[in-house]
């Protein structure tokens, strides 16, 4: 089973060198959030159907992520090899592709494939933590549509902010009547993004 573990943000790979591109973060910042919001919500809730998420709530290890996660999709370590997999190949053709170029010098295409091979595992596993996160939010998703939640509210961060975006996302890219948007407001003394969810569940 591939492992959950942080890698870092997005690396730009060149035959200049490695740089890493601010705003590009590790899905993995995202997914301790979203299996947070997944455990939480998968409950019997009161007839308002609306979760608020607390600060304080526990932190979530790697360990705990990846076994919340199978109890949701037995099928999951398949699906993520399957996955991974898939992206290996494609940095595979990134470099045959690279060696194919031919308005670059020797030199240059084995500097550019040099870094490509040094960054590969790093790569590996920020696309393994992305595998993960969609996957996440894919089963919030269907507790959502289960538990026929209304409304769940987060601190006004930009993790929580793109926890929500993703389950907005997915939620309008669904066939079906059911949508979502976000807003922000001033809530219980605190400003808030909240994700309200309409239409039949």
């Amino acid at each position: 089973m591939r492992k959950i573990r942080y890698s870092g943000p997005r690396p730009m790979i060149s035959q200049y060198g490695v740089e890493f591109k601010d705003g590009k973060e590790d899905k993995y910042v995202y997914l301790m959030i979203s299996i947070q919001i997944l455990k939480a919500i998968d409950k019997d809730f009161s007839e308002n159907k609306h979760y608020s998420y607390d600060l304080g709530t526990k932190r979530v290890g790697d360990e705990e992520i990846l076994n919340t996660m199978l109890q949701y999709e037995p099928s999951l370590s398949d699906s993520v090899e399957n996955e991974a997999v898939s992206y290996e190949k494609k940095l595979d053709q990134e470099i045959e592709d690279i060696r194919n170029q031919k308005a670059l010098s020797e030199i240059e295409k084995d500097v550019w494939i040099k870094n490509l091979e040094i960054m590969k595992d790093y790569r590996i596993q920020r696309a393994i933590n992305k595998i993960f996160y969609v996957h996440s939010i894919y089963e919030i998703v269907e507790v959502i549509k289960r538990e026929k939640i209304k409304e769940i509210d987060t601190p006004f961060y930009e993790k929580y902010w793109h926890v929500l975006k993703s389950i907005e996302g997915t939620i309008n890219s669904q066939k079906g009547s059911l949508r979502a948007s976000i807003v922000v407001e001033t809530k219980d003394g605190g400003i808030k993004t909240i994700l309200r969810i309409t239409g039949q569940m």
